[in-house]
């Protein structure tokens, strides 16, 4: 298994990558991937995204209802502006209408579409989503269980029931699965470990790419800093 760095430490909303950052982009991605991309946004006339165990839990104290109203509406942790999350959860929740993906406005009742099961459980894993869509006459357009399996990962039913987490098998110049591992491909490249996980990360992206990214994220999280680093990027491996 492959992790990119960009993957294992995200931007998010918080306050957690297991309970909002997951939810979010559980539901952004059924409604883009099974309503959008399937052609059946238009027709849809109902949305009901139920929590399972943690999730219905602990979820409203980790924002977990916040990030799944936000995710129907199309956004994403990484690029949503924050200032605009207290004035949508307010537009939603007083209209109790929800625009999914910003393309389709359906009526949406918190108390009956978003139902928090804390006596259940699906059956892969603690953090569980079921996402579900319905037409004018009540039928299923489609439903998608999902799992937020820590760090901000999302894993779907099909994904969970073979027991695959991250399913990437990209081949990197310096794979490790222990700290030891990394030390001892360290002291045989002769490479700093900045430099070494720099070598792997251009598996996936080009040298330039990755040091845009870099300063994206310290923009993001600071940005009188990020400014400066996005003006004159290094190498950050050096």
């Amino acid at each position: 298994m492959a992790v990119s760095t960009f993957d294992l430490f995200k931007i998010g909303i918080g306050p957690s990558s297991s309970h909002t950052v997951g939810p979010m982009r559980a539901a952004e991605r059924f409604v883009h991937g099974w309503l959008l991309d399937a052609g059946r946004l238009q027709d849809v006339v109902r949305i009901r995204a139920e929590m399972f165990g943690s999730l219905a839990l602990t979820g409203r104290g980790h924002g977990t209802d916040k990030a799944v109203l936000l995710g129907l509406e199309g956004h994403r942790p990484h690029l949503i502006n924050p200032d605009i999350i207290p004035a949508t959860l307010e537009r939603i929740r007083a209209s109790e209408r929800i625009s999914l993906l910003g393309q389709h406005a359906i009526a949406f009742d918190e108390k009956r579409d978003l139902p928090m099961n804390k006596r259940q459980k699906l059956p892969h894993h603690g953090n569980g989503m079921r996402f579900t869509a319905y037409d004018a006459d009540d039928g299923v357009i489609a439903t998608r269980d999902y799992y937020s399996v820590g760090g901000g990962f999302v894993v779907n039913q099909d994904d969970a029931a073979d027991g695959r987490i991250v399913a990437d098998e990209t081949p990197l110049p310096y794979s490790f699965l222990s700290g030891n591992e990394l030390l001892a491909q360290c002291a045989r490249s002769g490479l700093s470990i900045a430099a070494l996980m720099f070598e792997n990360e251009k598996s996936w992206r080009s040298e330039d790419e990755i040091r845009g990214a870099c300063a994206n994220c310290g923009m993001r999280c600071n940005p009188v800093w990020g400014a400066a680093s996005l003006k004159k990027a290094r190498c950050l491996a050096a």
